[in-house]
């Protein structure tokens, strides 16, 4: 007889709006990546600090933004959910204050990551699951539509790409 109390969990089937911000995190764990593959690689930790500094004030802060204000703002103040994902918003904004006066600092580079990571898992997981119940269907598709066509490809005009396979500096 077949077990089937171990299923695998179903993809989870996102509402456009949500998935704008998905593409987003997407994008947020690549930079975990090269965080990690530039430290892993031994490259300057001042050149990974630029790039991370580089990509909060041009992707990772104004996608905090459009969370609080297009999808938090949709449930209560007080929801559990709401706070730990802006809490974890203001700890990445003091964390990328503190690298800014400290970038040669490797532990704080990884300490971002980590934090990073794991805050981007707990929005995929769990917060964007409640959002996309507790939202309505209506709100959703206006949200959708403030955000069609925007660009993502933050690192396009990057001239430092240290994370590549055989750069060196």
């Amino acid at each position: 007889m077949k077990d089937t109390s171990m299923k695998p969990a179903k993809p989870i089937k996102r509402n456009a709006a949500i998935v704008e911000f998905s593409r987003d995190h997407h994008f947020s764990l690549l930079l975990v990546w090269k965080i990690r593959e530039g430290i892993k690689k031994a490259i300057a930790c001042d050149r990974i600090s630029h790039y991370v500094l580089h990509f909060y004030e041009t992707e990772l802060s104004p996608h905090f933004h459009n969370e609080e204000i297009l999808l938090f703002s949709k449930i209560a103040i007080d929801n559990n959910l709401r706070n730990t994902a802006e809490a974890d918003h203001a700890a990445i904004g003091r964390l990328v204050a503190t690298l800014q006066k400290n970038p040669s600092d490797q532990k704080l580079l990884l300490q971002i990551a980590d934090v990073l990571e794991k805050h981007i898992r707990f929005e995929e997981r769990q917060l964007f699951n409640y959002l996309q119940e507790a939202i309505p269907e209506n709100e959703l598709a206006a949200i959708a539509l403030k955000l069609k066509n925007r660009e993502h490809e933050p690192e396009s005009a990057w001239s430092d790409p240290f994370w590549e396979k055989n750069k060196k500096g």
